[in-house]
């Protein structure tokens, strides 16, 4: 058996360190990726170990409120009476049973209430077993009724917080909604772009495959390529090296729509971690210049680091708000602005489970008047002729479509890029069209939820 030897000298065991994590992350409101990785630094689980843990917290987070809603049948007074550490225990034990078909009934319920028997007292574990087994007994229970409309099924269903289903219902209609929450429950794919100053994409889906690795080219994006079954692309010297980087298909298209070429002065205006700012730098064969902002100092030092790996020195970091750099540089002195907007997050829900148990509808409100006062700030520093692309990675129509039209209102100076689209065009079929932008749907290329538009600045 593989664990980390508590100060008992008692093993840890995967579904310990997720309650744990789970516990944690419901009283404290921290983020699941960040404990998660924290406890498995400080336990020596084995791969596959980790591996359970990982899928048990992600899992469970994805999953919550069917969760509840099932488990609200066998628990007396309901699962929110319950102590936070035993509400988690009960909550990774269902989804096994419900979700997880490579685990024993029986194995998951012992386990249960061994951990039970450890960390309360007879009467608790008696309780979890009690409950577990009473579940087992009656598992052709454990269904969504079909009495209900469409937003409570599909909230149950796929486990996304009703509001939010009713607004995805009334902005893309009852299908896409349900196709949508489906996809954020899909574990995301692995992809890497290729760095092209180095090596083409041909020869790098060549090399994987030398290596065994199960790797073919993106269909979104040209310097994409998705990757299965091969772990964590960061830790291999390719890398290191610099020939490749860790990014979501869609979310390289983003420097793509800048169009950045050799010898242009870049603005990346939010640029940590710095994908978008090295891909433009990739572009533009690291000749020209390229200026990334990010609020924090010390995401700065994450920007300059992907620099350095990959072999940039076209990218100079500064540190400030993005409201603050139409006074700290020339008005009309960039060619290219990259403005890619601090937003709520919905189309990456399937990478962090949390954000959608997280967010409110006046959250949206609140970052969507940010969104534009941003985007008419950084607009001043655009030349005539030149290229702002304004990204996000949200499928909420009022930070993306409704923050581009409401700027063009009140900027004459201002319009669509001449060429739409420009490249991404080419995506435009298997996509949305949305207020002269293209909005991607997580259904749409089993990639990340994003919206770029391309707005050019009149000569005028």
């Amino acid at each position: 058996m593989s664990g980390n030897r508590s100060p008992k000298g008692r093993l840890d065991s995967p579904r310990e360190l997720a309650m744990n994590v789970l516990t944690q992350v419901e009283q404290e409101g921290a983020y699941s990726n960040l404990l998660l990785n924290s406890a498995l630094q400080k336990s020596s689980l084995a791969k596959s170990d980790a591996g359970l843990a990982t899928e048990l917290i992600y899992g469970t987070i994805s999953r919550l409120n069917t969760l509840d809603y099932f488990l609200d049948k066998f628990v007396n007074k309901g699962v929110r009476k319950l102590q936070p550490w035993v509400r988690a225990l009960l909550r990774i034990s269902l989804y096994q049973i419900v979700y997880l078909d490579r685990i024993p009934d029986h194995a998951v319920v012992s386990e249960a209430v061994n951990l039970a028997k450890r960390r309360g007292h007879q009467r608790i574990s008696g309780m979890v077993n009690g409950v577990l087994r009473n579940i087992l007994r009656q598992k052709e229970t454990l269904a969504i009724p079909e009495d209900m409309t469409d937003a409570q099924r599909i909230s149950l269903m796929h486990s996304h917080p009703q509001w939010l289903v009713e607004r995805w219902i009334s902005q893309y209609g009852t299908e896409a909604a349900e196709a949508i929450c489906a996809a954020n429950n899909e574990p995301p794919a692995v992809s890497v772009r290729v760095n092209t100053t180095m090596i083409s994409r041909d020869d790098m889906l060549k090399l994987m495959g030398s290596h065994g690795l199960d790797a073919s080219p993106s269909s979104v994006s040209p310097y994409g390529i998705v990757v299965k079954g091969a772990g964590n692309m960061a830790l291999t010297d390719w890398y290191r090296d610099g020939m490749i980087s860790v990014q979501d298909e869609s979310s390289m298209l983003v420097a793509e729509a800048v169009q950045p070429e050799p010898g242009m002065r870049v603005l990346d205006c939010c640029a940590a971690p710095g994908g978008k700012s090295a891909h433009m730098g990739e572009l533009m064969k690291d000749e020209g210049s390229i200026v990334a902002n990010d609020i924090h100092a010390h995401k700065g030092k994450l920007i300059s680091d992907q620099a350095g790996r990959l072999g940039l020195d076209s990218i100079s970091i500064v540190t400030g708000d993005a409201l603050d750099l139409a006074d700290r540089f020339e008005p009309a002195s960039f060619d290219r602005i990259l403005l890619d907007a601090p937003c709520s997050g919905l189309g990456v829900i399937r990478r962090k489970p949390d954000l959608k148990w997280g967010k409110s509808q006046e959250d949206i409100h609140e970052i969507a008047a940010l969104q534009l006062r941003l985007l008419e700030s950084v607009s001043t520093l655009l030349r005539p002729g030149g290229i702002l692309v304004y990204s996000t990675c949200t499928i909420e129509p009022m930070e993306n479509e409704g923050v581009v039209s409401a700027f063009l209102e009140g900027h004459s100076e201002f319009a669509i890029a001449e060429d739409g689209l420009g490249a991404l065009s080419r995506l435009a079929e298997n996509s949305l069209a949305r207020g002269g932008g293209i909005q991607i749907l997580p259904q749409h290329y089993h990639s990340d939820g994003f919206y770029i538009a391309r707005l050019g600045r009149r000569s005028f």
